[in-house]
């Protein structure tokens, strides 16, 4: 699995750090720190943090026959 995160569309509000603190986690107070490659055993913790995302900057390329980055959409 592999994460990208549009940094100019992350607004701070760790959804992300919250529900997948291994993989993401804020550096500060704005900040976003985030593991590009996670492992799989994480797949839905980033995938629930994704979806959580309110401004939806987190894509998620499950690697698994898929070409392009897929964005997570709300449960």
């Amino acid at each position: 699995m592999r994460i990208v995160v549009d940094l100019s569309r992350c607004e701070g509000y760790a959804q992300c750090a919250f529900l997948a603190p291994d993989a993401f986690r804020m550096h500060g107070e704005e900040a976003l720190m985030y593991d590009p490659s996670p492992d799989d055993a994480r797949r839905e913790q980033v995938l629930r943090a994704a979806a959580a995302c309110p401004v939806r900057a987190i894509l998620v390329d499950q690697l698994e026959g898929r070409e392009a980055p897929v964005e997570a959409s709300p449960s």
